[in-house]
């Protein structure tokens, strides 16, 4: 795994959710962007390494529904 592309593709995931002109299309981009915290998690907590925990959370936070 690039773990950087795996960086940047979520932090577009994020900047493209917040510049979404629509429900949909920020929903897409938010579970997008849970996929791949998702991905990073798994292969950070693979190496033993800490931030596996926060992108875990990261993951988890985004399954949960906005009440936006």
């Amino acid at each position: 795994m690039d773990i950087n592309h795996e960086y940047a593709a979520h932090q577009s995931a994020l900047m493209q959710a917040s510049s979404a002109v629509s429900a949909d299309h920020r929903q897409h981009q938010l579970a997008k962007a849970s996929r791949i915290a998702g991905r990073i998690g798994a292969f950070q907590h693979e190496l033993g390494a800490a931030a596996a925990c926060a992108w875990n959370a990261a993951h988890l936070a985004a399954a949960v529904p906005s009440a936006r």
